[in-house]
């Protein structure tokens, strides 16, 4: 075995659970990964990313060097091109300087609507940090989103309106202290592989009971006390009438509800016409089930809830998340250890970019946009003019496309993030991409979405920069700079701190400042106001990390919330009504699509795809059922035409177990066969976030030689 030159702590660029890693070097070079014992986070364990998803820092097919685009885009023409040849390589200088030129010059002729910007989930916490403020400090828009309003932005709306914080209120390892706990709208083992781990051990080692509610026989299932098979799209009335049984057969803890929340009358009203048997109707799942499932869950000492994208991904995900909400306030499973509302985020720092400030609503530290007191802080903080940045909320990533057009967004600026895969209606995506006038892509690859750009600059991987993740805990964890960037490749916040920079000179603003020595500085900044981070150090989090929030420098840090009281005061019950899916299986489109993540792979496939990973699950798969797959004709391995109103994709089927009958799975991280080309653009109200989980499709016989494969994707463009 090697003898390492080096071994570099750091923190998982995957999940968000956060996970401990130890980089061996040798030469320079990333050769094995391991994970100590002794972290709190992960004890040691990793999952098949964790320990061998790094390789894509030394692929081919990166890009480490400023590109240009040799013929300038138009609004309207604006095409993918994955061809280098249409690139041509620049030097740092050129292609900032072009990057400043066009921003400025396109607010200065349009102003702080014509502009917008993805953060990214991926980035550290001083990366968004900075991004979010150069374009409200410098362009005064709020027109700033990322990937939470693509994942748990329901979830978000829910708590925040509830309880008036948004993020997980336990420890995720907490679960070994649960005698019951839920887990609905989550495949744990695939996407947070090791709070499944947890999960298991807790029902094998601890005697826990473990309640799924999910449409699909995931495997956990087999860990399972109950299982409830939910039809997607109807987890309003299955809670809800749970809730019904807790209230009917006196479950409630009535101590807590009259000490801590309130609203409870007009909910226990509410509850009335959601009985087990109505939910059951429109459901599926056995009246029985629910009765046991409420009564198992109100009985228990510490229970807890566990929940992911199932819940949220729904034109009703706020709805969703507050049934879930309902029940742990109803039972006073909150505000202990061992108990709680527990979202699981989805990226590696989908947590911290939000608490960074990377949403249209909310400053760092979750402070409203359109709440005066907030806005003067950070004109403060930032050297800006009184009345200087903007109290108007921003626009949502979803609306920061659709207007996409003369009189609305004209610039737009991508950090990691890439819509072309996980927008939903991609067709629709791709037309509003056209519209845009001008195109930044910041990333490591050339994704199919930096593939639309004016300019390209290439960021530093994680493994290539200094910061700070944040995990689904609430935890915020070092990330440490292991090797050198490849090639010309920056970190990302210095690649920030340069264009804002320029900016700032282009537009005679002498404002916030752009000239830092280290990340440190940034994170410090920005904790100085959003004091839920003001004892966070770099020095304090240097082996394990702190779970806000963290008032001072001799605070310990928060494992869980709400012990005494909820930022809200008390806790808020919202009588609810059941609005079914936007749209509903019928005779041309019988079936209903559910779409997400694979254990091999991540989000929009731009790291994994590039990685060995990509052999262990090398093309996408639509799961169906025994029953549907015998309906139509299909077996394992044929191809399959699937479609729906918006689009169609061509893949191969594998009958799975999986599945329940009327109800097909596609993965959401292969471009050949992209799954948003099929999802509906339905949109929550309150979270404006898309109904990614329940579509109709029609399922048809293919072609083996229709399957497009990633190469002919690449000469002719993606879709």
């Amino acid at each position: 075995m090697l003898t390492p030159d080096r071994i570099v702590p750091t923190t998982c660029p995957y999940c968000g659970v956060g996970c401990a890693l130890q980089l061996h070097i040798k030469d320079d070079f990333i050769y094995r990964v391991t994970s100590p014992f002794e972290s709190v986070v992960n004890r040691g364990n990793l999952c098949v990313k964790g320990r061998f998803g790094y390789d894509f820092i030394y692929h081919p097919d990166r890009i480490t060097t400023p590109l240009i685009r040799r013929t300038p885009q138009t609004a309207g023409r604006r095409t993918q091109a994955f061809d280098r040849s249409e690139w041509r390589e620049a030097t740092w200088d050129e292609a900032l300087d072009l990057v400043a030129d066009r921003l400025a010059e396109i607010y200065r002729r349009d102003g702080p609507e014509a502009m917008a910007v993805y953060c990214c989930a991926k980035a550290t916490n001083e990366d968004n940090y900075l991004l979010q403020k150069m374009f409200r400090a410098l362009f005064r828009t709020n027109n700033v989103d990322h990937c939470t309003r693509l994942c748990h932005a329901g979830s978000v709306v829910a708590l925040l309106k509830s309880l008036g914080t948004s993020a997980m209120s336990n420890t995720a390892a907490e679960v070994m202290r649960n005698d019951v706990f839920i887990v609905t709208g989550s495949n744990t083992t695939e996407n947070h592989p090791i709070i499944a781990l947890q999960m298991k051990e807790a029902v094998m080692k601890r005697g826990a009971k473990l309640i799924v509610i999910d449409p699909r026989r995931l495997e956990l299932c087999d860990f399972a006390a109950l299982w409830l098979p939910v039809k997607p799209g109807t987890n309003v009335p299955v809670f809800s009438a749970m809730a019904h049984v807790i209230v009917k057969e006196n479950l409630v803890n009535r101590e807590f509800v009259e000490a801590r929340t309130t609203g409870y009358d007009e909910l226990a009203q509410s509850l009335e016409k959601f009985t087990p048997e109505y939910a059951e109707s429109v459901s599926g799942v056995d009246r029985h089930l629910i009765v046991e499932a409420a009564r198992m869950y109100a009985r228990a000492k510490n229970g807890a809830i566990y929940w992911g994208m199932g819940i949220s991904q729904l034109s009703h995900g706020t709805a969703s998340a507050l049934a879930l909400i309902h029940l742990a306030l109803l039972t006073g499973h909150i505000g202990r250890e061992g108990t709680g509302l527990n979202p699981l985020r989805g990226q590696n720092n989908v947590q911290g970019a939000s608490d960074s400030g990377a949403m249209p609503f909310f400053y760092p530290g979750y402070m409203e946009v359109d709440k005066e007191e907030n806005a003067t802080k950070w004109e403060r903080a930032w050297n800006i003019e009184p009345g200087g940045l903007s109290r108007k909320r921003g626009l949502t990533t979803t609306e920061i496309l659709s207007n996409a057009k003369p009189g609305g967004v004209r610039a737009l600026y991508i950090m990691g993030e890439n819509p072309m895969m996980t927008e939903p209606n991609l067709n629709l995506t791709r037309h509003h991409m056209e519209q845009l006038e001008f195109l930044v892509a910041q990333d490591v690859f050339i994704n199919e979405s930096g593939a639309f750009a004016d300019v390209f600059l290439p960021a530093a991987s994680w493994a290539e920069k200094e910061g700070t993740f944040t995990n689904t805990d609430r935890r915020v964890q070092r990330v440490r700079q292991a090797i050198a960037p490849r090639g010309q490749a920056r970190p990302d916040w210095q690649i920030i701190c340069d264009v804002a920079a320029r900016i700032e000179q282009r537009l005679g603003r002498a404002t916030a400042r752009w000239n830092y020595e280290e990340p440190e500085e940034i994170f410090r900044e920005m904790a100085d106001v959003a004091v839920m981070l003001k004892g966070v150090t770099y020095r304090r989090i240097e082996m394990t990390g702190l779970q806000y929030p963290v008032p001072d420098e001799a605070h310990p840090g928060t494992p869980f919330l709400f012990s005494e009281t909820f930022p809200s005061g008390r806790g808020r019950f919202f009588p609810l009504e059941y609005v079914p899916a936007a749209e509903l299986p019928d005779d041309e489109y019988p079936f209903i699509l559910t779409t997400g993540r694979l254990l091999e792979h991540w989000h929009g496939g731009t790291m994994t795809r590039h990685s060995q990973l990509d052999a262990l699950f090398p093309q996408p798969l639509m799961d169906l059922h025994e029953v549907d797959a015998a309906r139509c004709g299909v077996k394992t391995g044929d191809a399959v035409r699937v479609s729906s109103r918006r689009g169609s994709v061509v893949l191969r089927a594998n009958v799975s177990p999986k599945t329940n009958p009327g109800v097909v799975f596609i993965p959401m991280h292969f471009a050949e066969a992209a799954a948003n080309l099929l999802t509906i653009d339905a949109l929550d109200p309150q979270a404006k976030i898309p109904e990614f989980k329940a579509c109709a499709v029609k399922i048809e016989i293919a072609r083996a030689e229709e399957l497009p494969t990633q190469k002919e994707l690449m000469e002719r463009g993606r879709y």
